[in-house]
């Protein structure tokens, strides 16, 4: 993934900066950055170069956005910052980067089942050996070639299934910085040196298995926090693709053609059909129709549209083709911008350091102060090289992170697969941390408190019968539900859809008209509620109201998160009176509606600001930038694409209890985390101290490294067992 700089120029990365609509920028593919120490380092050292304005890292995708002061930048320049960081860099291609994640999950699977197969075929020449320590000793000859057997398959298959820990831990002290990933590599190549050397010198001991050992439980639990980084995407661009279908364009020549929607400039005319989503913010030249805006606002019922009103990026046109007037060039539309406060509070997320991260910190300076001491001290106190290098091997072998490295991922794991079988799917380890912390709970009102699906209210069989014959004619969403509570019928002739207004048609040859109530010539209805009209010509007039039930738990959910000691609040974009009627249904005493999804990320920051860790539940478009901005986002199954991918959790189901559950198990799941971590730090506490006095040999100390990995695991599931 490096770039190479052969004999001959280096590559002029220019070519990949751009130019639109602002400073040169350039994305760079970062995959060696793993953790939020890489963000800040990372971030940090660009920040210092005079050239470079912004610089922001992106943990899940591994994309570097740099944006540049001046139009002379050179990119090269950055790149070779990173070389000197110890990070490679490519120019970020969302294909290459998926191909990069791949090729890391198969290099760990390769590495994880060469372990095993070291560890268990090491193990087979070491079994004699061990049998010595039960009185059972082997001759000199026989001794020496179960260590070289044991060696031959041990020592290669230990350099290879370690080079992922190896590769980490030279990037880390390139740059005079030491990681997890340190005394590993020090651990195992110590181990397999004096292993090396004691069959040379037909000594008493040998390693080989201890090491490949070690490595095979490293790589579970590597390969666990690799499957859960694995399901996390980028939302930003599920969002934009909903720019990417092609545009109609109608040009100075009055001919129509189809266009990519990045080449629609300000004052281009552009024809939009029922169906069709609005593909840039536009105001309208021509043409009636209805917009469902849900996805933007969450309103639930359709907006008519008329020519001069201004349309939004998004929106979902329902009934009559318009011809619009390009207001705004795509990547300055209500979407895009959508999309950058999505990057922006995607960037904010994946700065939070996970409990494993913050144990690093601590961890690896102390083991490697133990291991100096112990061989420092051993000599100084007449011990030889030999024994007091081994001393300090077992301190590296006894104390090394293989229980930290499975504490968190194996809980994890445990947690999501109980999750899953409950229909919530997990998307990142670190979310159930977040989740765990959270004590503020913001919910959505469409599609999230409701069924997201407008439902009609009671109406007498007879009313309802005369009506469902136009109903099934028309493609407006109060209608479908009307057909829907009808079932299958009878459709209306000669029916006529006026756009904005409502369908007419003959039912049993007598006139009659479903729409809007001055559509019927009904004067002063004033409606409460989402209501179609309808009547004969010259005859009553019968109004069906609709609403957005709320799902059938909504109120014990909400109740049972205030148990919890969590604080609930309503948060849409839906008309005030429809908000306050769904919030006093669900026991939801704050509310606020009418706010766009700029006004929803705002108030989550909002909080953030007040030190509120709040968990947001959303499921439209309007929600997406508040979702990433959340300390933890979950959103439903029925959720557009861009709010599922946006949310660190995703459920199914018709009801709420899915959030709750999934506040019970991620709060188990840091209980028995940070119990995994008072294990090893008691286990760390009798184990070091006894290994420094030579109390216990590197063999001695791979039995209790993996007796104790073997606990840790045997913790991790019993998360969530009492739910």
């Amino acid at each position: 993934m490096a770039l190479t700089y052969a004999a001959g120029p280096a590559p002029d990365l220019r070519a990949y900066l751009r130019r639109d609509a602002g400073p040169p920028h350039i994305d760079l593919l970062v995959p060696g950055a793993r953790c939020a120490g890489c963000i800040a380092k990372i971030e940090r050292e660009l920040h210092a170069m005079p050239e470079v304005a912004t610089a922001r890292l992106n943990l899940t995708s591994h994309r570097l956005a740099v944006t540049f002061k001046s139009a002379d930048a050179e990119p090269a320049r950055v790149v070779a910052a990173l070389e000197r960081l110890g990070y490679d860099a490519t120019p970020f291609d969302p294909a290459q980067a998926k191909v990069a994640h791949d090729r890391e999950g198969r290099r760990l699977i390769l590495a994880m089942a060469v372990a095993g197969f070291g560890a268990m075929n090491a193990m087979m020449f070491s079994v004699p050996l061990w049998a010595g320590l039960f009185g059972q000793e082997l001759g000199p000859g026989a001794r020496t070639l179960m260590m070289w057997m044991s060696g031959a398959v041990g020592a290669p298959c230990a350099i290879f299934a370690g080079m992922p820990f190896f590769q980490s831990a030279w990037r880390s002290l390139r740059v005079g910085k030491a990681n997890m990933d340190v005394p590993i590599s020090v651990g195992v190549i110590l181990t397999l040196a004096i292993s090396v050397s004691e069959t040379l010198l037909h000594g008493r001991d040998a390693y080989f298995d201890a090491a490949v050992s070690l490595l095979f439980l490293l790589l579970i639990g590597r390969w666990l926090d690799h499957q859960l980084r694995a399901r996390a995407r980028s939302a930003a661009d599920d969002l934009l693709a909903l720019q990417a279908a092609p545009v109609s364009l109608i040009g100075a020549d009055g001919l129509r053609r189809s266009v990519p929607v990045g080449e629609v400039r300000p004052d281009d005319i552009v024809l939009v059909a029922a169906g069709e989503r609005i593909p840039v913010d536009a105001e309208v030249e021509s043409g009636l129709s209805e917009l469902d805006n849900s996805l933007l606002t969450g309103e639930t019922a359709p907006v008519a549209v008329r020519p001069g009103q201004r349309l939004y990026a998004g929106a979902l046109n329902l009934t009559g083709a318009l011809r619009l007037r390009a207001l705004a060039a795509a990547e300055d539309s209500t979407l895009s911008a959508i999309a950058r406060l999505v990057e922006a509070g995607a960037q904010s997320k994946s700065r939070y350091v996970r409990l494993a991260d913050k144990a690093a910190q601590v961890y690896v300076p102390t083991v490697h102060l133990l291991a100096a001491t112990t061989f420092a001290g051993g000599w100084a106190l007449g011990l030889g090289p030999r024994e007091a290098l081994i001393r300090a091997v077992a301190v590296l072998i006894i104390t090394c992170p293989c229980a930290l490295g499975l504490a968190v991922p194996a809980v994890q794991i445990t947690a999501s697969a109980r999750l899953f079988r409950r229909g919530v799917l997990v998307k990142s380890g670190a979310a159930l941390e977040r989740l765990a912390e959270v004590d503020h709970v913001v919910l959505d009102k469409t599609g999230v408190l409701t069924e997201g699906r407008p439902r009609l209210l009671t109406m007498t069989p007879e009313a309802l019968a005369m009506a469902a014959p136009l109903a099934r004619a028309s493609r407006h969403p109060l209608a479908r539900a009307l057909a829907d509570a009808a079932g299958v019928g009878l459709v209306a002739d000669d029916v006529c859809e006026v756009v904005g207004e409502g369908v007419e048609g003959l039912i049993g040859g007598r006139r009659a008209r479903l729409g809007r109530a001055d559509f019927l010539g009904v004067d002063g209805a004033g409606p409460q509620e989402t209501e179609l009209w309808f009547g004969f010509d010259d005859d009553i007039k019968i109004r069906f109201r609709f609403a957005d039930e709320l799902r059938p738990d909504a109120a014990a959910t909400v109740a049972a998160l205030k148990a919890r000691g969590l604080t609930v609040e309503l948060l849409s974009g839906d008309a005030p009176a429809a908000v306050q009627r769904a919030a006093e249904a669900a026991g939801i005493d704050t509310w606020r509606a009418a706010r766009n999804p700029q006004e929803k990320a705002a108030a989550i920051t909002r909080l953030a600001a007040d030190r509120r860790k709040v968990l947001m539940v959303g499921d439209g478009l309007n929600d997406a930038a508040a979702l990433v901005g959340a300390h933890c986002a979950m959103a439903p199954g029925t959720a557009l694409d861009a709010a599922q991918n946006a949310a660190d959790l995703v459920f199914s189901g018709d009801g709420l209890g899915a959030v709750v559950q999934a506040i019970d198990v991620a709060r188990s799941a840091r209980r028995r985390a940070l119990e995994n971590f008072g294990f090893s730090a008691l286990y760390n506490l009798v184990a070091a101290p006894a290994a420094m006095l030579g109390l216990i040999n590197p063999f001695v100390a791979a039995l209790a490294m993996s007796g104790s990995s073997l606990a840790v695991t045997l913790n991790a599931l019993r998360t969530g067992a009492r739910r």
